[in-house]
């Protein structure tokens, strides 16, 4: 009988990790590094105009702003997934504000939120819709010809929209006229009104 255990495997050469294995760790880093900086300038490109996307289709700044910072979240965990990032960064957002608006109950708010990186003073909201007159207008169209101006201020064309939103093309173009007749007529009663 063998008195050496099985267990103990000094017996056996000692041999260093393959040479490969630090070549793949130093590859590893490289790539994220890479896939970092790419999400950043995304993210620094992208996340402002994402959350006016979202208040032009009628979400308040707060809101615009969590679902905003919750897309790019969500972007940053499939970064490498993503094909065309800023169609899919919008498209993500607007249904998660649709689903918002879907589920909202009434709750007063009982305390003034705190800044955020996006929005630095929350009573800057004021001066920022004084400087965007189109807000008011944007309020005033039906929901869906709100939603299709706002993708088409956000600087998508019809076809990009009908692919995002999943409609066809005609239905897209026929929103925009209409939205862009009562855009004309908005503009020509204030004029009026000046």
């Amino acid at each position: 009988m063998n008195d050496h255990d099985p267990l103990d495997r000094t017996d056996l050469p000692m041999t260093a990790p393959p040479a490969d294995a630090h070549g793949a760790l130093e590859e590893r880093r490289l790539l994220r590094q890479v896939t970092d900086a790419e999400f950043s300038a995304f993210y620094r490109a992208t996340v402002r105009p994402l959350v006016a996307f979202l208040i032009n289709q009628g979400a308040g700044v707060h809101t615009a702003s969590d679902i905003a910072q919750e897309t790019m979240t969500t972007a940053y965990r499939r970064w490498n997934d993503l094909h065309a990032p800023k169609a899919w960064a919008y498209k993500v957002a607007s249904r998660a504000l649709v689903r918002r608006i879907a589920g909202v109950e009434e709750d007063p708010v009982g305390e003034v939120p705190e800044p955020t990186s996006l929005l630095a003073r929350p009573d800057a909201i004021a001066e920022w819709e004084a400087r965007h007159r189109v807000l008011p207008l944007l309020r005033s169209l039906p929901p869906r010809q709100r939603q299709v101006l706002a993708w088409t201020l956000a600087g998508f064309t019809p076809g990009d929209i009908a692919d995002q939103l999943g409609l066809p093309n005609e239905t897209v173009r026929a929103n925009l006229r209409k939205a862009r007749r009562a855009a004309a007529a908005y503009l020509e009663t204030r004029e009026e009104e000046l």
